[in-house]
């Protein structure tokens, strides 16, 4: 079941941790299901046990919308909309600094991982990257996707060391 509030922590954390390139939401989304994901492969246990949903253009979370309002509401985060070639480009950042009272250090280190290696992709190319993941590839397109496929991944996807035992 979800947990709403470690979710928006998630997405705070993520959208002030990516600052300086004011983050895309289509970015957003992708970096949010690899940190969820990636977190599963590690300790077998997603971090905000969010549902995603294959889409073309790669992993969505179900429930972003409500989580962003909820964020724009609590004057925590900013939504700019714009239009490029008569489509929408929603683009965030923080108004402050994330509290961290859910998130553990665990988490934020996965996280970090996660936009150390993808944050500086634009749309395209995370999303390009997100369609070799396995849990994207064996669903169906608006289909909910399942965190077990981590465990199927490719090695270029694969962040867990399967020599180590999980404490």
């Amino acid at each position: 079941m979800l947990n709403m509030e470690k979710f928006k922590e998630m997405i705070h954390y993520i959208i002030y941790n990516c600052e300086s390139q004011q983050i895309l939401e289509t970015v957003l989304y992708k970096l949010l299901y690899f940190s969820d994901f990636n977190f599963h492969e590690i300790y077998e246990k997603p971090i905000s046990n969010e549902t995603y949903i294959r889409k073309e253009n790669g992993p969505v979370p179900a429930d972003f919308k409500t989580a962003k309002e909820q964020l724009i509401n609590e004057n925590k985060i900013n939504e700019e909309k714009e239009i490029a070639i008569n489509y929408p480009k929603y683009k965030y950042n923080s108004n402050k600094q994330p509290e961290l009272k859910l998130l553990n250090q665990e988490e934020t280190a996965v996280i970090d991982d996660v936009l150390d290696k993808l944050s500086s992709f634009n749309a395209i190319k995370i999303s390009d990257y997100s369609h070799g993941d396995m849990p994207w590839r064996v669903a169906k397109d608006g289909e909910i996707m399942d965190y077990e496929y981590v465990f199927y991944r490719d090695d270029e996807y694969s962040v867990r060391n399967y020599d180590e035992e999980i404490v």
